[in-house]
C-alpha cells in the first residue's frame, strides 16, 4: 500500500483550502442575517398598512393601505437607480465624486456568484428607504392625492433621506469624520429627516376638513382602533429587523461592530431596544391615557434610544424612552395649536423623538472615543448634526409640497373629501354592503371590464 508523504508545501494547501471554506460559510451567514433582517423589515409596511387604514374613517382606508403599496413598489426601484450612487458619492456634500461601481448599469449592481456583500446590502438601505417614505404615510392621510403622495414619498425615501445616511453613516461622510456623529440605530438619518420633511408638508398641506372649528382642534375618530393597534405591533415587531440591519455582521475575527467600525453586539441592542420599547409606552400612556398613544410610545421609545444603543446602560435607556414618550405627547399637542394636522402623530414620533435620540447621545456620551482617527462624540457635534437632518427634511419637503399646491395637485378636492378618496380615486369601496343581493347591480365597477 502506498502512502503519500506529507510536506510543508501539502500541509499548507490543505490549511489554505479549510480556510477558503470557513470564509466562504462565513459569507453566506452574513448574507442570511441580513436576508433575514430584510425580510422582517418588510413587516413594518404590513404594519404601516394596517396601522393607517385603521387610523382613518372608512370611507378612506383603502387609499392609506395602497398608498403604502406603492410607497414601496416605487421607492425600491428608484433606489437601485440613484439611491446606491448618493450614498457611496455624496459623503463630502452636496458635490458628487463618482463611484462608478453603484451606478445601475454596472456589473456589481446585479448577480455576481464571487461577491456576497453588495447586493444584500442594497436590499438592506432599500428597507430603510422605505421605511422612511412610509413615515410621511399616515400623517397626511384623508386628504393627500394619490399621485402627490408617490412623488414626495419617492422623493424621500428614494433621494434624501440616503443623502443623510452618506454624510452620517458613511465612514467618509462629512459629518462624522468632522464632527463625530453617533447614530448607530438611524434616529437621525431615518426617522429624524423623514419626521421633518411630514412636517413641511403638512404646513402646505392643511389640516383635514372639520379637524378645527372655530380654532378647537377636535377628535376625528379612527374607524377602527383595534386594527391600528395591531398595525403598531407589528411595526415594532419589524423593527428588529431595521436595527438588525444596522450592525454590521463582519466575517472573519472582527465580530460584530456598528455602522462605525466600533465594537458592539447584539446583546447590547437588546438590552435598550427592549427597555426603550417598554419606557416609550409607560411614558405616553402616563402622558395620555390614550390607547393609540400608548401604543405609538413604543415607537418613540425605540427611536429615542436607537442613535446610542450601543453605548447605554439599560437603566438609563430606559429613564430617556420615558421621558421622550412624555416629551413626544406634548410636541405632538404643540403642533395642534398651531393648527397643524399630523393624523398619526408622525412629526412627534419621528422627528421629535429622532431628534432628541441625538441630542441624548450627546449628553450622555460626551467625550466617548469614535473608532481610530475620528473625532469624540461631542455634545455640539450631535446638535449640529441634528440640525443638519432637520434641515434636510424640512426643506425639500416645504418646497416641494408648496409647488404640488400651486400647481393645484397635492390635495384632493373638497367634494372628494366629503364622499371619500377610496371612491373616487380608487373607484372602490373598502366595506361594501355584505347583505345586497348579487342580483342587484354593483355601485363598484368592474375595473377588469374595461381592459
Amino acid at each position: 500500500m502506498s502512502t503519500e508523504t506529507l510536506t510543508l508545501e501539502s500541509l499548507s494547501a490543505i490549511v489554505q483550502s479549510q480556510q477558503a471554506v470557513l470564509d466562504m460559510h462565513q459569507s453566506m451567514n452574513m448574507e442570511v442575517f441580513y436576508w433575514w433582517c430584510t425580510a422582517l423589515m418588510l413587516m413594518i409596511h404590513a404594519g404601516f398598512l394596517a396601522y393607517e387604514m385603521g387610523a382613518s374613517r372608512g370611507k378612506n382606508a383603502l387609499a392609506a393601505g395602497i398608498k403604502n403599496i406603492l410607497a414601496l413598489a416605487m421607492i425600491i426601484p428608484v433606489f437601485y437607480l440613484v439611491g446606491w450612487w448618493i450614498y457611496l458619492s455624496f459623503t463630502t456634500g452636496f458635490i458628487p465624486t463618482s463611484v462608478s461601481e453603484a451606478l445601475p448599469w454596472s456589473t456589481s449592481m446585479g448577480p455576481k456568484l464571487d461577491e456576497m456583500g453588495t447586493g444584500i446590502f442594497w436590499a438592506a438601505f432599500a428597507l430603510f428607504g422605505a421605511t422612511t417614505g412610509s413615515i410621511l404615510s399616515g400623517a397626511v392621510i384623508e386628504r393627500i392625492r394619490v399621485s402627490a403622495f408617490l412623488i414626495l414619498t419617492v422623493l424621500v425615501g428614494g433621494v434624501v433621506w440616503i443623502l443623510g445616511a452618506s454624510w452620517g453613516w458613511h465612514p467618509e461622510g462629512w459629518l462624522l469624520t468632522k464632527w463625530g456623529y453617533h447614530d448607530v440605530g438611524a434616529s437621525g438619518v431615518v426617522h429624524a429627516i423623514a419626521g421633518f420633511f411630514t412636517l413641511g408638508v403638512l404646513i402646505n398641506l392643511g389640516p383635514r376638513k372639520g379637524k378645527f372649528i372655530k380654532g378647537i382642534a377636535q377628535t376625528i375618530a379612527p374607524h377602527s382602533l383595534p386594527m391600528t393597534l395591531i398595525g403598531l405591533m407589528m411595526i415594532i415587531f419589524g423593527f428588529f429587523g431595521f436595527l438588525g440591519g444596522c450592525i454590521i455582521f463582519n466575517t472573519g475575527e472582527t465580530g460584530w461592530t456598528t455602522i462605525y467600525n466600533t465594537p458592539t453586539n447584539l446583546s447590547a441592542f437588546a438590552f435598550n431596544t427592549l427597555m426603550g420599547f417598554s419606557g416609550g409606552i409607560i411614558g405616553c400612556y402616563f402622558a395620555t391615557r390614550d390607547p393609540f398613544w400608548t401604543m405609538s410610545g413604543g415607537l418613540v421609545g425605540i427611536i429615542s434610544v436607537a442613535a446610542g444603543l450601543d453605548l447605554y446602560d439599560p437603566a438609563l435607556a430606559f429613564i430617556i424612552a420615558t421621558v421622550t414618550g412624555v416629551g413626544a405627547v406634548k410636541f405632538a399637542q404643540m403642533l395642534e395649536r398651531l393648527g397643524l394636522d399630523d393624523a398619526v402623530g408622525a412629526v412627534a414620533v419621528h422627528g421629535f423623538a429622532g431628534v432628541s435620540a441625538l441630542l441624548c447621545v450627546g449628553i450622555f456620551s460626551h467625550g466617548t472615543p469614535n473608532a481610530q482617527g475620528l473625532p469624540d462624540i461631542t455634545f455640539t457635534g450631535q446638535l449640529i448634526a441634528a440640525i443638519v437632518m432637520i434641515a434636510l427634511g424640512f426643506i425639500p419637503g416645504y418646497g416641494v409640497s408648496l409647488l404640488l399646491k400651486k400647481a393645484n395637485i397635492l390635495r384632493v378636492p373638497e367634494g372628494v373629501e366629503d364622499l371619500g378618496i377610496d371612491e373616487v380615486e380608487l373607484l372602490a369601496k373598502p366595506y361594501p354592503e355584505a347583505n345586497v343581493p348579487a342580483t342587484v347591480q354593483s355601485e363598484v365597477p368592474n375595473k377588469l371590464a374595461n381592459i
